[in-house]
């Protein structure tokens, strides 16, 4: 890890509703012998600082993570922008050195194990003070890296009924970072029972 990784901390954000796979929590259901969940901590927790698992309802009803869990410290199933205002807000009570956070999507099992080194590069370069990824010609601003002192612009932007997170990225400036999609696409991600079924293809096929 640099000495800019371990400036770091990231957050997976498992919030949502889970709507397309019938409810519930999508991010427990097992790849391969191994859920969603686990593989998501996985990959994320070598790449950051320390993590956090936002996910909303009874942390009772999950299996022990080995983390932090917190739920959105806004009501109503804000959305993904929720998540990472929690993130920030732990960062800043948990980590006051760190200066970024990286997020993480929970249906997301294959991301880059590279991918908060790649994000922080067009950063520390002066590009821009945030970034995400982007891979087939699509981005995906879930996995990004923020500024943790965009913590108070943000909870602003929420109050306000700021739901989408490229509008809100778009103001500040951020730059998209292209990752390889070949063999498959490394931000594919779960929503349906299909996915589930391509994504054991994919893990079954994963060296």
């Amino acid at each position: 890890m640099t000495e800019a990784e371990k400036n770091v901390v990231g957050v997976v954000l498992a919030g949502g509703l889970g709507r397309r796979m019938g409810g519930g929590d999508k991010f427990l259901r097992p790849v391969g012998g191994v859920t969603l969940l686990e593989r998501v901590i996985e990959r994320a927790r070598p790449q950051v600082k320390d993590l956090l698992l936002n996910v909303n309802g009874d942390p009772a009803r999950l299996p022990p993570p080995g983390l932090d869990v917190r739920a959105d410290v806004v009501e109503g199933f804000a959305g993904p922008l929720a998540g990472v205002l929690t993130g920030m807000a732990w960062a800043t009570e948990r980590h006051p050195d760190a200066r970024w956070l990286a997020t993480f999507a929970a249906d997301t099992p294959f991301f880059p194990g590279d991918l908060v080194a790649r994000l922080l590069e067009p950063i520390a370069a002066g590009g821009a003070p945030l970034a995400c990824a982007a891979s087939d010609g699509r981005t995906h601003p879930v996995f990004g890296l923020w500024p943790v002192a965009l913590m108070d612009d943000l909870r602003a932007a929420l109050e306000g009924g700021e739901r989408k997170i490229d509008r809100f990225t778009g103001r500040h400036g951020v730059v998209s970072v292209a990752f390889d999609a070949v063999p498959f696409d490394p931000f594919f991600n779960v929503n349906t029972a299909d996915d589930l079924a391509r994504a054991e293809a994919v893990a079954g096929a994963a060296p």
